[in-house]
């Protein structure tokens, strides 16, 4: 079966677990199970999946942290479950890089819609498929600031910065349109797709959480820009496309 399709499932609860993977693999994707952080680990590194569904509560390594780990190696969507629906929880597990949340009990049709969305988005936001307009395809240049959209890298001076894919995607979009006020909803629409089933409050993560990787101040932003009232900006200063 097409790479493209593996989906590994990080899920302690065997039923759970059996039942997603056998609808999952109905629905056309090749399905692995790991009960254990663990082994979702192992499995992350040996059998490259295209997207994770990790569940939070785990016997051996708490949700969050494994999710925070994934991120450090890997840029691959990761969609968290949890019968934990507290907001904290959420703003926790997005802020730690996961691109999506869904509360137990859920429903298989979702879940697979969810999927089967950030797939899509995967694929028309990969370095290979971009359209080789200048723009697009090229390094844009604010000050130390560089992104670079070919190799997926971000740097500041010498420094490389670590973003996950959908912090890229927010970061690089806003780039492109320096100096353009976006609102929320319309940063869900053209980072996560019209069908995301995501909320705006996911906005509000990700830009704080790219704001503490690439701005020295945070808390008085440089590049990222809150728009009190509309959304936000990116304000870096003459840029240059290569």
């Amino acid at each position: 079966m097409a790479e493209a399709k593996r989906i590994l499932i990080i899920e302690d609860e065997a039923d759970m677990a059996n039942i997603m993977r056998d609808f999952l693999t109905v629905s056309g994707y090749e399905v692995r199970v790991a009960g254990r952080g663990a082994d979702g680990l192992e499995l992350l590194r040996s059998w490259s999946p295209k997207l994770l569904v990790l569940d939070l509560t785990l016997p051996d390594i708490d949700g969050i942290e494994l999710c925070r780990r994934i991120r450090a190696e890997s840029v691959v969507p990761i969609l968290i479950l949890s019968a934990r629906g507290g907001e904290t929880d959420k703003i926790l597990g997005l802020g730690f890089g996961a691109d999506d949340y869904m509360t137990k009990p859920f429903s298989l049709g979702e879940l697979t819609a969810r999927i089967g969305a950030h797939l899509r988005r995967s694929e028309m936001q990969a370095p290979s498929s971009a359209a080789d307009d200048g723009r697009e395809t090229g390094m844009l240049s604010f000050g130390e600031l560089e992104i670079d959209r070919r190799a997926y890298r971000v740097s500041l001076g010498v420094r490389e910065v670590q973003l996950s894919a959908k912090e890229f995607e927010l970061l690089h979009f806003l780039a492109l349109h320096a100096g353009q006020v976006f609102t929320k909803s319309r940063l869900l629409d053209a980072v996560w797709g019209i069908d995301s089933p995501g909320d705006e409050g996911t906005i509000t993560v990700y830009i704080r959480r790219i704001r503490e990787k690439i701005e020295t101040d945070p808390s008085r932003p440089l590049y990222l820009k809150t728009v009190w009232g509309v959304g936000y900006k990116f304000d870096g200063g003459r840029e240059r496309a290569v």
